[in-house]
């Protein structure tokens, strides 16, 4: 009798398993058809976000940013978030479980950037039609005739666009205005002059080519206007650019989904400054011989460092030569990956250094323009800040910020095995969930982690090159500690100066950018140094944890094949058994 009873407990445990792991699967299927059909009104809501991830079918579409755009918006987010309520996370993959976790990331960061931050109250910068238009001509996801044709469709709503934008804006910050003013003036050149050589290249009929051009002239005169309408804007009582610290922490709290608060991560790079501080010490006071002879060393351990640094930064390109110079270095950085068996580059997939666009710039002096997941075979742009019409005090400057070591080291960052590696991986990633709302923690992280771990290598291993290092370094975490600083403790632009120039020996050119870029960004300048102590302090706890059976490459290509989901997440899918 026991032994019957105990055959029909096994036989019913098997069974209620059996059912429970279809239960299951049938769950994760049901959720992959939800993702989908939630992909598709995104796209429908975001025309030009689902452009910019090679996603074409609304390229057509503008979107007017009236307050009916926002309501719609909000209603959208909110109806998503009652249909993620349909789920729970037991019942969910890994995979899932983080697509769940970042779906409800976005919509919940949504509702809180309409009804709180309103951004699209007081920065101008935000309406700006030149860059999803410059795409169109740029993109060879299809015929020149066809995108045109797109392009000609999407300009017949600029005019009402900037209406909307005039009528939404109130008491913006002077910084942003003139963001506004400085991008508009540089991009209206994609429809004076990127279209009209777009249009002569075209097969169109003559009537189509007319009216195309017809129509630019109406767009050119719209973002003229707007921006005429900046500079004689009566604005006497402009908001402050600093967020304060409500707003910042709730911002961090969706942009950078770390496991640790603002204030965590603001004394972690603190502490940080001071461990780097200690040993640039003790490499700067190692090669005071070779770069001051026997000049008497300073009593002050950071002015030392600074003599150093000053002398080695000499060493530099020239203003004509600075782009070259670039894209000379990746194929380099390239074969030194593969030699040392670091990571897998995808050969097929192209890299195009390029003058930093007009409509992009005043923000960053490089950036990696990357294609979308429905685009994975598309360039890659590493845009790079020109130097033209740069006087010859500033230009100096600047070559000595990025001189021939730190060049190196940005390019890392940049390119290989950084932003574009890291990218076209996201690309691969079987979830389009973690490419689209892409983490930029993680992405910025993994650029500054591949900075250290290059090095480790034996990359052009040397005291100067370690030494460089250390203060492009320290550029991350005082990144961190200006930002937060700035927007929520009142940090002036002459304490900001200071803390770059005296304590991360930056060159004035570079500190007077980075106070900029603060005062026209929030919570982004914090991903660098949180992301990279997220991802190096999971590395080593691996390496300790797997002794011998640790592979370096193992890891990197583990870690990105999730995708560009916060380190939070990809740690819990790479331990879980």
């Amino acid at each position: 009798m026991k032994k019957l009873i105990f055959l029909a407990s096994t036989f019913f445990l098997f069974f209620s398993c059996k059912n429970e792991t279809k239960d299951i699967k049938i769950r994760n299927n049901q959720f992959d058809t939800y993702k989908n059909n939630f992909i598709d009104e995104l796209w429908k809501m975001n025309p030009e976000w689902a452009a910019s991830q090679g996603y074409h079918k609304y390229d057509s579409v503008l979107k007017i940013p009236t307050n009916k755009l926002r309501m719609e918006q909000l209603d959208f987010a909110k109806r998503q978030l009652d249909s993620l309520n349909n789920y729970t996370v037991d019942e969910l993959s890994s995979n899932n479980t983080t697509d769940y976790y970042m779906i409800k990331n976005y919509l919940e960061g949504t509702v809180f950037s309409i009804n709180e931050l309103k951004s699209f109250e007081w920065d101008p910068s935000m309406y700006n039609v030149c860059g999803s238009f410059a795409e169109i001509l740029n993109g060879n996801y299809d015929s020149l005739d066809t995108r045109l044709r797109n392009f000609n469709l999407k300009m017949e709503n600029i005019p009402a666009f900037y209406k909307a934008a005039k009528a939404n804006i109130k008491n913006p910050t002077i910084e942003h205005t003139q963001l506004a003013i400085d991008q508009n003036s540089g991009g209206a050149s994609v429809f004076t002059t990127d279209l009209v050589a777009a249009v002569a290249k075209s097969k169109l009929s003559s009537d189509e080519k007319n009216a195309i051009l017809a129509k630019s002239k109406t767009a050119v005169i719209a973002i003229n206007d707007y921006v005429s309408w900046l500079k004689k804007l009566d604005n006497k009582t402009p908001r402050s650019f600093r967020l304060g610290k409500d707003l910042f922490d709730k911002k961090f709290e969706y942009d950078i989904q770390s496991g640790y608060s603002p204030d965590q991560i603001y004394q972690k790079a603190i502490d940080h400054k001071a461990d780097l501080h200690q040993k640039m010490f003790e490499l700067a006071d190692k090669l005071w011989p070779k770069y001051c002879g026997k000049e008497p060393k300073p009593t002050d351990k950071l002015k030392l460092i600074k003599q150093v640094i000053d002398k080695i930064s000499l060493k530099h390109t020239t203003p004509d030569k600075f782009q070259s110079e670039i894209e000379k270095q990746i194929p380099e950085l390239t074969a030194y990956v593969k030699a040392k068996n670091l990571l897998y580059i995808d050969p097929s997939k192209p890299l195009v250094v390029r003058k930093e666009p007009d409509y992009m710039a005043g923000v960053a002096g490089a950036s990696i323009s990357s294609p979308g997941p429905y685009d994975k075979n598309a360039n890659t742009y590493y845009n790079v800040g020109s130097l033209s019409g740069w006087d010859a005090e500033r230009s100096e400057s600047y070559l000595r910020e990025y001189n021939d070591y730190i060049l190196q080291i940005l390019n890392i960052h940049e390119a290989v095995p950084g932003h574009y590696t890291q990218l076209v991986y996201s690309n691969q990633s079987p979830s389009i969930i973690k490419s689209i709302f892409g983490n930029g923690a993680m992405v910025e992280g993994w650029a500054v982690y591949t900075e250290r771990m290059m090095l480790e290598s034996g990359y052009k291993n040397s005291d100067e090159m370690w030494l460089m290092y250390y203060k492009w370094n320290l550029r991350s975490t005082c990144n961190t500690i200006l930002d937060i600083s700035i927007h929520t403790k009142n940090m002036s632009k002459e304490a900001v100066v200071n803390l770059l120039v005296n304590e991360a020996f930056q060159q004035q050119a570079e500190a007077d950018g980075k106070w900029k870029r603060a005062t026209l960004s929030q919570v982004q300048l914090c991903s660098y140094f949180t992301g990279y102590t997220e991802i190096y302090d999971f590395r080593e706890t691996l390496k300790k944890e797997q002794g011998t059976k640790f592979k370096l490459k193992d890891f990197h290509e583990k870690f990105l094949s999730y995708g560009s989901a916060p380190v939070k997440y990809i740690k819990e899918l790479m331990l879980k058994k």
